[in-house]
């Protein structure tokens, strides 16, 4: 596999070409190198990647919140060799990123408001920096500079230097943010002064034999900002002074354009990185919504970028890299854009973790290999995601292990949860699980509800129920009516739906059995890309086609907004696809009674008949556990997980599933 040969940037050799770009992971509260983060990159080294990228890394005091890695001062840099050496000592590349926030850094970090080109306020923040005088941009420059010199001294291979996303580069850049009158602004040259000098002076820095490469967003993909044609102006002069590769992603922190929620399909933007590379004569790494190494290796192989990033495809599985060497891709562990682990707790200032590696920035704690002093008989009862976790860590302690899935199907609610096709990703991991569990010798029984009779037969050591949960039904007047369904059986084809469809409930379910509906009758994928290509319609008809189904849908929510049970990273998308599809909601009001043609809503006081067709419950997740008691009873371990325990989302499931796998005594 092309995917595997090696690389040179500059003078650095790497093994393969395999990347993990830049991620904020939160183990750095104080800035210092901690041992969560060696921890959490060696075992990326050891797992076989060919260049890992640290950061961002703060340069001061303005360019970042605190908790950033820091390469500030050199009091950083022993810590820093420490990491360098953990990384190079698996035989990995390490390069550092040079990171500056411009206007998203929020004021509360630093005391005083951030700095940027223009006193133009952020979406992000929701704050009005301070524009950068000459004298600040000079020291900031000397900064970026030091911070560089820094990490040749702790032994790092080379540095990027961050000029996407939004932040300090990118602002200086944008029209939209940039409104200056000096060299600094004006048409794209003044623009791109500032992006130019630094990278000039960050080569001077560090010499000529230094890996220096530049982050770069291929699109901005905000109203009146910048293109690919820019960006390919800007990466032309970038190489002219001397800049060795090019990391290609699109889109700032504030654009409406999703970038990384599983959404986006695979590979969405790799065209951005084909066409700087069809630019400039430098390497160029693609990036975005890269997480399988054969769409990887056909990325390379077709010329459309030299090397692929996997940022949280290493996360979910730090060992992707070796596994794919030995011919077991078959067992990747795959990350499927959840944004549960990673994002969202970025978001709310904890430290990334993974729905799909519940060890991820555990590595220090959880030893990935550990065999059980005394090998059990254990009875896993539920093939959900909770379940199928527990199960595949317990046999790979060692245990006995067998499982009992009273349906048909494995997956739980990872089945309903991946009925929409934008949302598939779920059935990947309910694959991946699945696969994992057979490996590790898990033996599978579906179709069988085992009773409490049935597990003493069995002479169990130890019990794990994972037997999920049920979905709620309100006490409303009308509920047993022939025109209601629950938002379970329509997300699994169970339920017919009639032309009009009230669901009941605005959360994770009720969004997405809304957009499951809303689509019905609309053009799938394959026919929008045939009636486009043949110009069998104009354009604004088949986006009309694409998103005006045959059903209309309201949703009804209580509370003043509806999703909050969404992470903060995909929420925006989840209500911008309602919109898409055309989708009503009603906020602040309760159906209080179901008739045979519709419901009757109050609206803070205001009753009103809505009619329609079908009513969809999707009020929400009731535990379904009907042994745990009888079980305590029997001489034997007991733990109940997830659903089984109470609601959760996949992510605590599956991590509950592994963390007590590894209690059984």
């Amino acid at each position: 596999m092309i995917l595997l040969e090696p690389i040179t940037i500059n003078n650095v050799l790497l093994r393969n070409r395999i990347v993990m770009p830049a991620m904020h992971l939160n183990y750095t509260p104080e800035g210092d190198v901690t041992e969560q983060l060696v921890s959490f990159y060696r075992e990326r080294s050891q797992g076989g990647a060919g260049l890992i990228v640290v950061g961002g890394c703060r340069i001061d005091k303005y360019s970042g919140a605190p908790g950033l890695i820091g390469l500030d001062h050199d009091s950083r840099i022993p810590g820093l060799k420490r990491l360098v050496d953990a990384v190079h000592e698996h035989g990995a590349a390490i390069a550092v990123q040079l990171y500056h926030a411009g206007r998203y850094l929020h004021s509360g970090f630093i005391g005083e408001p951030a700095v940027a080109p223009s006193a133009i306020a952020s979406r992000f923040t929701n704050e009005v920096p301070r524009a950068m005088t000459k004298d600040d941009i000079e020291e900031t420059v000397e900064n970026y500079c030091r911070a560089a010199i820094r990490s040749q001294e702790a032994g790092f291979d080379g540095v990027e230097v961050l000029g996407n996303t939004g932040y300090l580069i990118n602002q200086f850049l944008s029209a939209i943010t940039n409104t200056r009158t000096d060299e600094y602004g004006g048409d794209l040259t003044g623009r791109m002064r500032f992006g130019l000098e630094l990278a000039e002076a960050v080569r001077s820095a560090v010499g000529r034999d230094f890996m220096v490469q530049m982050r770069l967003g291929g699109n901005d993909f905000m109203p009146e900002g910048n293109t690919l044609d820019e960006t390919l102006i800007f990466a032309r002069e970038l190489e002219k002074l001397g800049i060795d590769a090019f990391s290609i992603t699109g889109g700032w922190h504030e654009t409406r354009v999703p970038q990384l929620p599983m959404e986006v399909p695979r590979g969405c933007y790799v065209y951005l990185a084909r066409e700087v590379k069809q630019t400039v004569n430098k390497p160029v790494i693609a990036c975005n919504r890269i997480n399988d190494p054969l769409q990887a290796e056909r990325i390379i192989r077709q010329g459309s970028a030299d090397m692929a990033g996997f940022a949280r495809g290493l996360i979910a599985d730090p060992y992707l890299p070796v596994k794919l060497s030995r011919g077991r891709a078959d067992q990747i562990m795959p990350c499927i854009a959840c944004n549960q682990g990673c994002f969202d707790h970025i978001f709310r200032l904890e430290a990334v973790a993974c729905m799909a590696n519940p060890r991820a920035g555990r590595e220090a704690l959880v030893p990935s290999v550990m065999k059980a002093d005394k090998p059990k008989k254990v009875i896993v009862i539920g093939g959900g995601p909770a379940g199928l976790s527990a199960a595949a860590t317990a046999a790979e302690l060692g245990h006995k292990v067998e499982l009992y899935e009273k349906s048909d199907d494995l997956g739980g609610q990872l089945n309903l949860a991946g009925a929409l096709r934008e949302r598939n990703e779920f059935l990947t991991l309910k694959n991946a699980l699945i696969g994992k569990a057979r490996r590790s010798g898990v033996e599978i029984h579906t179709g069988v509800e085992a009773d409490a009779d049935h597990i003493e037969s069995c002479k169990a050591d130890a019990v794990i129920l994972a037997s999920g949960g049920r979905p709620i039904m309100p006490r409303i007047p009308g509920i047993d009516g022939s025109n209601v369904v629950q938002a379970w059986d329509v997300l699994s084809g169970k339920a017919d739906i009639g032309k009009h469809a009230v669901i009941i409930g605005g959360g994770a379910v009720g969004i997405e059995t809304g957009i499951h509906i809303a689509k019905t009758g609309t053009l799938d994928p394959e026919m929008l890309h045939f009636l486009f290509l043949h110009q069998a319609e104009k354009i604004g008809t088949l986006r009309d086609l694409c998103t005006t189904g045959i059903k209309k849908v309201t949703i009804i929510e209580m509370l003043p907004k509806i999703g909050k049970d969404i992470g903060v990273s995909t929420r925006w998308v989840e209500l911008k696809m309602l919109d898409l599809y055309n989708v009503q909601t009603i906020t602040c009001a309760a159906v209080t009674e179901i008739t045979p043609d519709g419901v009757i809503v109050d609206r803070q006081g205001t009753f009103e008949h809505i009619p329609c067709e079908t009513i969809v419950i999707a009020v929400g997740t009731a535990s379904l556990n009907t042994l745990e008691k009888t079980l305590q009873q029997k001489a034997m371990q007991i733990f109940t997980v997830g659903d089984a325990a109470s609601p959760r989302k996949a992510f605590e499931a599956i991590r509950e599933g592994f963390d007590t796998a590894r209690r059984i005594a």
